[in-house]
Order: C-alpha cells, then sequence, then structure tokens
C-alpha cells in the first residue's frame, strides 16, 4: 500500500483475502528462515481464511456464519462485506486530531476477514467466551494447538528486542501476576479492543472503544486487580465486559 502513503485513508482502495495473496507473492525476500524466529502476522491468517474457503467451497464468510455465529445464536455479529451485507447498530471509531474528534471507520485492510473484518457486540462476545470456556466450538483437545506456546529452533519465540513472548494460535499466552492467562489486543482506525481470559480464575474481561486514547488492556488489568484483590470466589464464570 505504499503507493497511497500520501492518500486520505477514505480515498484507498480497500484490498480482499486474495489481494493479500498477491501481494506475499510479489519478491520480497525472506526475512529469516522458517522455524528460526518469531513475528506477530496478520496474513498467516488471511492464507488461512482462503484455505477454509478452498477446502470448503464456500466463501470464508458463510463459514463463519454456519460454524460459528448461527451455532452461538449471535445476533449482531457480522463478518462485513460492503454490499453483501449490513452492520446493525454499529458505532464508528472516534480519532483525536488537533482539530477536534474526527468520525472514523474502515482503513484499507479492514475488509480482509482472515484476520478481522469482524463487528460484534459485548453481548455476542459474552456466547463466544463462554462457548470458549464449555468446549461447545470446538473440544478441549482441538483448542490445545492454541494454547500451546510456539517454539523456534533456538527455543521460546522472542519479540525483536530479544524478550521471550508466549503465543499459541491467535492468543497471547503470557501470565499475569502469576495467573494463567490468555490474551489479545486489537485496533484499527478509531477502535480499540481487549479481550483478557484468566481460564483458572473463571475470569473473562472483555474491553471495546471506539476511541484511541485509551488503552483497553490498561482498564481490563486493573479490574482484574480488583478481583484477584477482593479474592473473588471461583464458581460460576464471571464476564466482565
Amino acid at each position: 500500500m505504499r503507493q497511497y502513503a500520501n492518500t486520505p485513508p477514505e480515498k484507498v482502495p480497500q484490498i480482499l483475502d486474495a489481494g493479500v495473496l498477491k501481494l506475499l507473492e510479489q519478491p520480497s525476500g525472506q526475512k529469516f528462515p522458517a522455524g528460526t524466529k518469531w513475528e506477530y502476522s496478520n496474513s498467516g491468517y488471511t492464507v488461512l481464511a482462503m484455505i477454509v474457503e478452498k477446502v470448503s467451497g464456500k466463501p470464508f464468510g458463510q463459514v463463519l456464519q454456519e460454524r460459528i455465529f448461527r451455532p452461538l445464536k449471535v445476533k449482531n455479529t457480522v463478518a462485513y462485506e460492503k454490499g453483501k451485507n449490513k452492520v446493525r447498530h454499529r458505532a464508528y471509531g472516534q480519532m483525536k486530531k488537533s482539530d477536534g474528534w474526527h468520525e472514523s471507520d474502515q482503513s484499507p485492510t479492514s475488509a480482509v476477514l482472515g484476520d478481522g473484518g469482524i463487528y460484534s457486540s459485548i453481548a455476542d462476545l459474552a456466547k463466544w467466551d463462554l462457548a470458549l470456556s464449555e468446549h461447545t466450538l470446538v473440544s478441549d483437545a482441538e483448542m490445545q494447538p492454541a494454547l500451546t506456546p510456539a517454539q523456534t529452533t533456538d527455543g521460546p519465540a522472542k519479540l525483536p528486542d530479544g524478550s521471550i513472548v508466549s503465543y499459541g494460535f491467535g492468543w497471547f499466552l503470557d501470565p499475569y501476576k502469576s495467573h494463567k492467562r490468555m490474551s489479545h489486543d486489537g485496533g484499527t482506525m478509531g477502535f480499540r479492543a481487549t479481550i483478557q481470559r484468566f481460564p483458572d480464575d473463571n475470569l473473562t474481561i472483555i474491553v471495546l472503544a471506539n476511541r484511541m486514547d485509551i488503552d483497553p488492556e490498561e482498564l481490563a488489568l486493573k479490574v482484574a486487580d480488583l478481583y484477584f484483590t477482593d479474592g473473588a470466589a471461583a464458581g460460576a464464570r464471571l464476564r466482565i465486559l
């Protein structure tokens, strides 16, 4: 997208999953031999979505609807595709600039579904969290690869600064204050979000924000600190949303 570096976001054409694959096919050299290092990558999930389409013979959005959204009976979750569906009751992002707040929405890559492009609500995410806890979408055994930290030929995966990172398939697995944790943050064009799951404590905290000047993870962990400090009983699963 370098050719659009000086173009206003609303004027930049969006690319789809297939467009990402075309970009990946362009010769660019190898960052490092496969398996020797770890680096966070959205494009890998884009390729995965296209593999799902190839195997199922269906559009990825349809697979999500049939395999996840419909079984969970979610009402406000959609894999948005411009011209094909709509997002009901939606919020728009807000970005603060020198002259005040400005409404924002999608970036040039927001239409890519393999790594995002899903609009949802707090209530629907609570259903998804419960499904993960009760293994109603995928079994415990099927979930294990997502909870197994990546390893390189030199041992544990590391960030560019040399610090160790614990990352499975789509989940950061670093503990928080000795509490087992599954987590992930996200952000784009006026939106920021986090999910902090503490499976051994029966606690999940989700923060969705349509503004860029706050830190959802910081807010979520403040709530977690209150929960842990108060010695909350690990009975019924608690979702703080």
